[in-house]
């Protein structure tokens, strides 16, 4: 394996990992409103992503840099390319950041629902415009970036709503279960349209079946993973149906990026993109030593904050 092929693996990598743990923040974000019944409930929904979240958005952080330093064409041309979405996505998360900072520092009704508008939108709009920028990169056309952003979106959604019902108790974790189901009359269609047509397919909805193994087997592997959380919910097994949706995210992006593969720009190839094999070596090294203690301490965290949050009195 090349430097070259090895640093496209971990991009790949980088942003699945930012699409599960992210993902579960932007669906419990843009639920929130839907969930909870009063103050406290809403304060129960906000706890279980406010040990985390900003965590999360390291993984976006570090994608996007390796992007930079590994292929500075391909991250030139994402970036420049879709500056309009991606400005928007940054003002999201800005906004749902702030929201989620000050929503404990505030009193006032108006207060908490400004706060409140901002993490909402703040987490509808990344969810739904990366998937709309993924899908313009593999497909062009603006059907497959509609189609994209709400795949994403819908998936995001029960994704949170399956954390928010694993997190929680109570009325909020019987409506989480809930809107899992009723997410997933979204999610499961928009599944059976886009990812059949990932493996090769020039136009949205048109298999192609000499496509890659690999791809056909991802893009399968997710539909099943969708179908299984969705089942799983239904069963009330919040734990396995999460592991379900996060399954079903990694191998969405997994077969995204096996489709990128080797060409992630028109008319140049991921080696034409790529820095300098000194600095990928460089790269490498780095890497190396820093994200191994990255994510064992993330998974710390994870583990120190794993047990269901309940109402609080006011």
């Amino acid at each position: 394996m090349t430097l070259t092929t090895f640093w496209f693996i971990m991009i790949a990598f980088l942003w699945t990992g930012y699409f599960v743990l992210e993902g579960f923040d932007f669906g419990a974000g843009a639920l929130m409103p839907l969930l909870s019944r009063s103050e406290a409930e809403r304060r129960q929904v906000v706890t279980t992503i406010g040990p985390v979240w900003d965590g999360n958005e390291v993984w976006l952080i570090t994608a996007v840099g390796a992007m930079f330093a590994a292929f500075p064409v391909w991250y030139a041309h994402m970036l420049s390319g879709f500056y309009l979405p991606v400005f928007v996505v940054i003002v999201g998360l800005i906004v749902r950041g702030v929201g989620l900072e000050w929503r404990g520092k505030v009193t006032s009704r108006r207060e908490l629902a400004l706060c409140d508008a901002g993490i909402v939108a703040g987490s509808v709009l990344p969810a739904f415009l990366w998937g709309a920028v993924f899908g313009h990169m593999v497909y062009g056309t603006a059907v497959a970036t509609a189609v994209g952003g709400a795949l994403s979106l819908a998936m995001a959604t029960l994704h949170g709503a399956v954390f928010v019902a694993l997190r929680t108790t109570g009325p909020v974790r019987a409506r989480a279960r809930r809107a899992a189901l009723l997410v997933s009359g979204a999610a499961v269609p928009l599944a059976a349209v886009a990812l059949p047509s990932l493996p090769g397919s020039s136009a949205l909805t048109v298999p192609d079946w000499s496509a890659s193994p690999f791809l056909w087997a991802s893009a399968l592997a997710a539909m099943a993973a969708l179908a299984s959380g969705v089942a799983l919910a239904w069963r009330r097994r919040e734990g396995w149906a999460f592991t379900a949706t996060a399954a079903a995210i990694v191998f969405t992006t997994a077969t995204v990026f096996g489709r990128l593969w080797p060409a992630p720009m028109p008319g140049i190839s991921v080696a034409e993109a790529a820095s300098a094999p000194y600095t990928l070596t460089v790269l490498t090294w780095l890497g190396a030593l820093a994200l191994p203690g990255v994510i064992a301490y993330q998974a710390w965290t994870y583990w120190i904050f794993r047990r269901r949050v309940s109402v609080r009195s006011e």
